[in-house]
């Protein structure tokens, strides 16, 4: 069972050792866990239904409180102290676009707000209620998840929006195909959100971002049913998937995915490196990507990742050992983890594989075989899961992302932690962050910063500190000329300063096609661009 104010399933946690707790404590000084509502407390909270009637619709409240917020922190923390609203006055799960478009109309004709719900894992406010005259409807496309067509000569399928990455998978597996889109969400979150959103998964660099996988499908929208065909390729103008790419509900419901995949692999590995320092790290990485060798992942982390990283593996003694021997090889106090995804043929990986030890021996790089990879591979969704243990042990912990040209990289991340380092020295508290490159170009690398902090002594404080935290570190990325998100979108938190990143023009651009499909502004208003209701 999925729980209702935090992250993934009932059964599943990610317990803290006793090492993370001493961690912590020395990184940032003790702190305690603030109280939690009960449901029962949050569904007192839940006003009456403004919504008049539907078959397709419910407005029980303990669903309206299931669908009222996402996963980024202020949402964890709205969950965690009950104080949720605004809420949807309703919830529709439709079963087939017909349905959608019967709800779209309805909603046009009652002067009602609709929401699009995927997995409800938005890190970036996209899928609140925002507080309005209108009555809010979030439609939810959970029911629409089954594999609609495969065509096997061009490697295409059709899918429901509304399917899971497990999902999405599954019905690809049993086909002997994968899409290979493995988000750390991807548990929860779902292939429209993904498309909607512009996502990227952990092995982007064999399967594609979402972008490279999207071939086309059906949006449904309140001019009418807009059908996407699939071309190998076209120069017919303008592409429209790159209308629909990144739109996070604002022109339509997307509720048919034709997506690109690929033959399930015949090898899969994951193997661990370290290097002495992030200069010779950060180079080799970046020329290992320039290389265009056949990875599927590459993905670095700073100094102060790897060191919590070995202290959230736990296994004291084997940790102890691994240092005396990374030590004794030259990867001192200073190293950073390099982990490498090889994916394809067995004669591919083998290949690649000599072609990353030939080229890390450079960089005095350390190999460790499999075995920390493998600990990786297990344990690569779930963690999320940390937020809980952390939150019980009194701390905070967020993540941020962008992405900016190779010269940028390291200066642009140096900058986010130290914005984010000094984020609340006015208050006298510290923060620790660290950073991993997760997606890796010829042209650049995403920049991944995750930062933990003490809870203030109520919700409020909390968020405040949150609150200061994003501001500077998001004026640090459009500082620094870093996208303001590279896989998250941009929903409410990251929308004041996109047009830093698409200029006036762009915004006028984007405000004239969210007007053509919506020109009442009824589907999910003030995300992406910061407009309300008309």
């Amino acid at each position: 069972m999925r729980k209702w104010n935090g992250w993934g399933d009932e059964s599943t946690d990610f317990p803290a050792n006793p090492g993370i707790k001493s961690f912590l404590k020395q990184e940032l000084g003790d702190s305690g866990a603030l109280r939690d509502a009960s449901r029962d407390e949050v569904i007192a909270t839940v006003p009456p239904s403004r919504l008049p009637s539907h078959p397709l619709v419910s407005v029980d409240p303990w669903l309206r409180v299931l669908h009222a917020r996402g996963q980024s922190l202020p949402d964890w923390l709205a969950l965690r102290s009950g104080r949720m609203a605004p809420f949807p006055d309703g919830v529709a799960e439709p079963a087939t676009s017909a349905e959608v478009r019967d709800l779209l109309a309805w909603a046009r004709a009652g002067d009602v707000t609709v929401i699009p719900y995927g997995g409800g894992t938005s890190v970036a406010g996209h899928i609140n209620p925002l507080a309005g005259k209108r009555p809010v409807l979030t439609l939810s496309l959970a029911r629409m998840n089954g594999l609609i067509g495969l065509d096997r000569e061009s490697q295409l399928a059709t899918i429901g929006a509304g399917a899971n990455g497990p999902q999405v998978e599954a019905l690809l597996n049993a086909e002997g195909y994968t899409l290979g889109h493995f988000p750390q969400s991807f548990e929860l979150s779902t292939l429209g959100g993904w498309v909607v959103t512009r996502s990227s998964g952990q092995q982007s660099m064999r399967y594609g971002r979402i972008e490279q996988m999207f071939a086309g499908g059906r949006l449904e929208t309140l001019q009418g049913t807009m059908d996407i065909p699939t071309f190998p390729a076209s120069s017919a103008g303008p592409d429209l998937r790159e209308i629909v790419l990144g739109s996070e509900g604002r022109i339509g419901v997307l509720t048919e995915v034709k997506v690109r995949v690929t033959r399930q692999p015949e090898c899969e590995e994951f193997r661990a490196f370290f290097l002495p320092d992030w200069l010779s790290a950060s180079t080799a990485i970046r020329e290992l990507a320039q290389l265009r060798l056949p990875f599927s992942m590459l993905r670095l982390s700073n100094a102060d990742e790897t060191r919590t990283q070995l202290v959230m593996a736990g296994h004291g003694k084997q940790i102890a050992l691994l240092d005396k021997y990374l030590r004794l090889r030259g990867a001192g106090d200073g190293r950073c983890m390099m982990m490498v995804g090889l994916t394809g043929s067995r004669a591919t990986v083998r290949f690649a594989l000599r072609e990353l030890e030939r080229q890390l021996g450079r960089y005095g790089a350390v190999g460790t075989g499999q075995l920390l990879g493998r600990k990786w591979a297990a344990n690569r969704f779930r963690s999320p899961y940390l937020r809980e243990s952390l939150w019980q042990l009194g701390y905070a912990v967020d993540t941020l992302e962008t992405a900016v040209d190779w010269p940028r990289v390291t200066p642009a991340l140096e900058a986010i932690e130290s914005a984010l380092s000094n984020g609340l020295s006015d208050e006298g508290e510290r923060v620790f962050p660290f950073t991993h490159l997760s997606h890796l170009y010829s042209q650049g690398s995403s920049i991944y910063t995750t930062y933990v902090y003490r809870a203030g002594k109520n919700y409020e404080e909390t968020l405040a500190r949150w609150e200061k935290l994003k501001k500077v570190a998001s004026e640090a990325i459009v500082r620094m000329g870093g996208t303001i998100s590279h896989q998250h979108g941009v929903g409410r938190d990251h929308a004041p300063y996109l047009s830093a990143e698409k200029g006036e023009l762009g915004m006028k651009a984007l405000t004239a096609i969210c007007r053509h499909f919506d020109p009442e502004c009824h589907l999910n208003p003030g995300k992406l661009l910061l407009d309300e209701e008309s």
